[in-house]
């Protein structure tokens, strides 16, 4: 990561899930950065997290400040050369009934992180996104999906400056904070059914490492304008309880207001722009291809269809087994 060498990079809501993994990774690989700010509006978990880390450094800076706050960003920014925004309000049944504080956080924030990371010369920013902006189903998906719009169309505001924006959309991060498999860990330490919304339910797999190692990719590698989606393997919800207790039993729920049975990353329409790496999908327009592709070998995909974590590739159980045991100390029965 020899973009990073020497350059100052700020990570809204940088206490939260991903936030805080991946400051703890770019400290660990040492790739020569200059500063790493971390924006957030909890000053307890900024607290929790400086103990956490124990660095003795003088990389690390800590903002107290909200997205929604357009002076306080500009103030923060002075001076980065790459904003990573991972701020957002997530919880789906929260989002139903509070609207209106999630479009003034996803949206309106955004934009507020757009506008200052213009005023203040930032070089490149990579906005998080997520598989329920595709098709939205619910409020924080609707908003996801706004914000997307905005990152992607504010390559087209920036004039002559060297700026650009793009967006990495992926799943749930396994593990993570509010992750099923915490709730299926703990159910299972005591002794209880399994409690699942829907027996067919279907997520795509993606842990913190691989979703970091995206990140960083794009950091270094998107021009400004694309969404750039990994290729992963799905699992049915259960499976993932069977993996912790081959005797799993389970109570069955029901489905959350705005809840989705199957995660999408790509609708059919997406995929009209999408062109394929290795391991990972670019939905770009034809005018970036023009612009800023011309002269590399992107194969563009030949026929349209959902990419969806029902009609994909899946974990077995014991794939399942394995990818808990080496990443997690859960208890398996």
């Amino acid at each position: 990561m020899n973009y990073l060498r020497n350059k100052t990079i700020l990570i809204t809501g940088g206490t939260g899930s991903f936030g805080s993994s991946f400051v703890k990774e770019i400290i660990k690989k040492k790739y020569g950065i200059k500063k790493i700010i971390i924006f957030s509006r909890d000053e307890l978990k900024q607290f929790e997290l400086q103990k956490k880390l124990n660095i003795k450094s003088n990389i690390l800076r800590f903002f107290l400040g909200d997205i929604r706050d357009k002076s306080r960003l500009i103030y923060a920014f002075k001076g980065v050369d790459v904003v990573v925004h991972a701020a957002a309000l997530k919880q789906v049944p929260a989002a139903e009934y509070n609207p209106l504080e999630f479009v003034k956080t996803n949206v309106l924030g955004s934009q507020n992180v757009i506008e200052a990371c213009i005023d203040s010369k930032v070089k490149k920013v990579i906005a998080l996104s997520t598989d329920k902006a595709v098709s939205p189903l619910n409020l924080y998906g609707a908003t996801k999906l706004c914000a997307d719009k905005l990152f992607v169309s504010a390559n087209n505001i920036t004039g002559n400056q060297n700026i650009s924006f793009a967006v990495v959309r992926y799943g749930n991060v396994l593990g993570s904070r509010g992750s099923i498999l915490n709730e299926f860990a703990k159910q299972n330490k005591e002794k209880q059914n399994f409690k699942i919304t829907d027996m067919k339910m279907t997520r795509f797999n993606i842990l913190m490492d691989e979703a970091i190692k995206l990140v960083l990719w794009s950091i270094q590698s998107l021009k400004g304008g694309e969404i750039v989606i990994p290729k992963l393997k799905s699992f049915w919800i259960k499976d993932l309880a069977i993996a912790l207790n081959h005797k799993a039993k389970f109570t069955v729920i029901g489905t959350r207001p705005g809840e989705k049975i199957h995660e999408e990353l790509m609708s059919i329409a997406d995929s009209q722009n999408v062109y394929q790496l290795k391991d990972k999908y670019l939905l770009i327009s034809n005018q970036l291809i023009k612009n800023n592709y011309k002269n590399t070998a992107l194969k563009k995909l030949t026929k349209n269809f959902s990419y969806n974590s029902l009609e994909n590739n899946f974990l077995t159980v014991n794939e399942l087994r394995k990818i808990i045991k080496k990443n997690f100390n859960y208890l398996i029965d």
